[in-house]
């Protein structure tokens, strides 16, 4: 019986994040007293990445909305929806959809500690091979500089399998924009 990689990142997740975000409202003063529902879309960001690379045979296409809810100045949590299209002339098309669950964390303005859970869905049809159709899952641990709305850092999958995973490394820079 195949396990559910999911579920059993799920709890670890919901735990890690439930345990910063009751921390961040023990230890901060509330400033963001809701006085009406309209206080609620002043507090959401959107944000997202695109993109695109073509070459000789070679085509990428990503596209990844996401949205953040700020509980106040240290923490926030959101989601976001991804897909994208990889192609190499001869050789395959690959499909991905999923999304993902992402925690902010700002202990200062400067810096951002995120957690992010990613379940993906890969499609892949090979021209010479059987198609490959699987699950991917992965945890994302990462740090980064933050300047107004964009963040500069680093992150790190701390379930990658070199032989499972569909990121050739763990460790990926980031550039992270939300309006």
């Amino acid at each position: 019986m195949k396990k559910n990689h999911f579920l059993a990142v799920s709890k670890p997740f919901l735990i890690f994040a439930s345990l910063f975000f009751f921390t961040s409202l023990w230890a901060q003063q509330n400033s963001y007293r809701s006085t009406s529902s309209d206080d609620f879309w002043e507090k959401v960001q959107f944000g997202g990445g695109i993109g695109l690379s073509f070459g000789s045979g070679y085509t990428d296409i990503a596209l990844s909305p996401s949205a953040i809810y700020n509980f106040n100045e240290t923490f926030a949590l959101g989601m976001s929806l991804q897909g994208g299209y990889i192609s190499s002339k001869n050789y395959y098309k690959s499909y991905t959809y999923g999304g993902s669950l992402i925690g902010l964390i700002n202990p200062i303005p400067q810096i951002q500690l995120s957690a992010e859970l990613e379940q993906l869905r890969i499609n892949t049809d090979y021209i010479y091979l059987e198609s490959d159709n699987f699950w991917n899952t992965a945890l994302h641990l990462g740090a980064g500089y933050r300047s107004g709305n964009v963040t500069i850092g680093a992150r790190y999958d701390v379930l990658h399998d070199d032989n499972k995973s569909i990121y050739s490394d763990a460790f990926m820079p980031f550039v992270r924009v939300y309006f």
